[in-house]
């Protein structure tokens, strides 16, 4: 997942900030009225929704997910908000009440900052390993590839980014919600996203 600074970072890219501000504004307008956030938290919020898709594959969010979806949102809200409301994990619930209107739009500001930030062309050329362990392979891919795209890739995994190399039991119809999500952020195709496919157990 993404630290409180690489937020910061990311949004004072003008292309990332401006589509950032557009997006919270339809947001607040036809969601939330009397929603207050800071554009660096919008986008943390956006940063999020492939780990909501991934939560809400299965109809409802348990409360491990929640409590993990709840400390991503704590890492990367500007300034900490350990002794009241988080302002990322407050409006984290009017997105997962209405999900599916809002998943195509945030997705596509996450595509958005991918490639502001990352060269595309760059985890395409990169060839996968073959070391015969699927969580070996993984791995060592993640060495080849950009650092940013360490932080997208792990944003669909619930569990600490420490557990991001390491077999992980699934549900089905959650592991169809990660090729989904891969698609729909057009990294399906990529070497190291296949790779990372490759990690887990469908139950």
């Amino acid at each position: 997942m993404f630290s409180e600074n690489e937020i910061a970072t990311m949004i004072e890219i003008p292309a990332i900030q401006e589509v950032t501000a557009k997006v919270k504004n339809d947001f607040i307008n036809q969601e939330a009225n009397f929603l207050e956030i800071s554009d660096h938290d919008f986008l943390s919020l956006i940063m999020l929704s492939p780990a909501v898709g991934v939560a809400l594959a299965n109809g409802s969010i348990s409360l491990f997910e929640e409590l993990a979806l709840n400390k991503m949102a704590r890492k990367m809200s500007k300034g900490g908000y350990f002794l009241k409301m988080d302002p990322v994990a407050h409006a984290m619930k009017f997105v997962i009440k209405n999900f599916k209107k809002w998943e195509p739009i945030f997705f596509d500001v996450v595509v958005k900052c991918m490639d502001s930030t990352i060269d595309r062309k760059v985890l395409m050329e990169i060839d996968g390993q073959d070391l015969g362990d699927p969580i070996k392979d993984f791995a060592r891919d993640l060495m080849t590839v950009p650092y940013i795209f360490v932080r997208f890739l792990s944003t669909m995994v619930l569990n600490d980014e420490s557990d991001i190399v390491e077999h992980r039991s699934i549900s089905k119809v959650e592991f169809e919600k990660i090729q989904d999500i891969g698609a729909k952020l057009e990294i399906n195709e990529t070497p190291v996203f296949k790779s990372f496919c490759g990690t887990f157990e469908v139950k």
